[in-house]
């Protein structure tokens, strides 16, 4: 027979209701109740019946999160974050990528409306998408991350117009003047976040008089070391070497450093190189990569408060959280001239 709570609450020496609190999640239990619990739980081979727990307590326990593309670094960094503190909470967390489509993007939702999980983080990469999710009102608790603005439910964002401007200045600081950018997005059809980042790019040149040149921005295949190193290799090819690079993304830059590499183009000693995001690889890239940093588990944990707040029935003011960048100096870029 399968084992059942009764079981689980004899093994660990609790009641069955301390065993439903700790699969719940909802209420606070000691962590040396919690870890006894989870031993019987493991030792038995326990698995609890959700829907049935679902039709009692009207949730599941469990979350969606949401992001474009499972494999990129960014994503599975920010993952790892989200399934770490949601365990802590007791909540579990399943996993879907939308990339860019609208209509996957609205069977996940249609999926959360029938109560599948108790509620959904997620991140739109385009307009179409955010309007999907919102068409009809939310019709379950939601929280959005990234650059695709609203004002319809909670959201934690960076702005990369004001990051993206600022770590073109960096390079422009140094002395560089020809500044290419990798990872820009076709005003119609690219994401919201290429555009904004192109933007900032943009912006910072002509702040500071430099011409905007399209032949040193660059789409890419992919954000990804494969699309950074095929839109490198096709700008040294066609206009050769700029001072500098600004890319959309680290997984961009890593590919773009060793485009560099291939055609015996020495960093920074000829080319500076910048990325964002800070993900793990960057500090091992060769150089090591500048970059933009913001605190990606404070952004997770911000985004699943505001979640379990909704879930449980907050009906505050919408909070739009705008979390704070920095430029961390490594030494893919450095001043146009300098010599080591």
């Amino acid at each position: 027979m399968r084992p059942t709570v009764k079981d689980v609450a004899a093994m660990a020496n609790v009641s069955p209701k301390t065993v439903s609190n700790v699969l719940g999640g909802t209420i606070g239990v000691a962590p040396e109740t919690r870890s006894r619990v989870e031993r019987a739980i493991e030792e038995l081979g326990y698995v609890p019946n959700l829907a049935a727990r679902g039709l009692r307590s009207g949730r599941t326990g469990i979350i969606a999160l949401v992001v474009p593309d499972l494999r990129t670094p960014f994503s599975a960094e920010l993952t790892q974050y989200f399934v770490e503190l949601a365990h802590d909470r007791g909540i579990g967390v399943q996993l879907e990528q939308s990339w860019s489509d609208p209509a996957r993007t609205r069977e996940l939702i249609a999926a959360a409306r029938r109560h599948l999980v108790d509620g959904v983080v997620l991140n739109p990469i385009t307009v179409a998408q955010r309007d999907v999710a919102l068409s009809g009102g939310p019709g379950v608790p939601l929280v959005m991350l990234g650059e695709v603005l609203q004002d319809e439910v909670d959201q934690v964002w960076v702005d990369s117009v004001d990051a993206a401007r600022r770590i073109t200045r960096h390079l422009i600081a140094l002395g560089h003047r020809r500044i290419a950018m990798l990872g820009v997005q076709d005003p119609e059809e690219g994401t919201v976040t290429g555009r904004l980042r192109q933007e900032g790019y943009r912006a910072a040149l002509t702040e500071s008089g430099l011409p905007v040149l399209p032949e040193l921005e660059r789409a890419c295949s992919a954000w990804s070391p494969a699309g950074g190193f095929g839109a490198m290799t096709a700008l040294l090819d066609e206009v050769g070497p700029p001072d500098a690079v600004f890319c959309a993304t680290d997984s961009i830059a890593i590919g773009a450093l060793s485009a560099l590499w291939s055609a015996g183009v020495r960093v920074p000693d000829e080319v500076s190189v910048v990325g964002f995001d800070d993900v793990d690889d960057a500090a091992y890239a060769s150089p090591p990569l500048t970059t933009i940093r913001f605190d990606k588990r404070a952004y997770a944990e911000a985004a699943l408060d505001r979640l379990v707040l909704r879930i449980e029935g907050s009906t505050s003011p919408v909070e739009r959280i705008r979390f704070p960048v920095e430029i961390v100096v490594r030494a893919s870029a450095r001043e146009r001239g300098a010599t080591r």
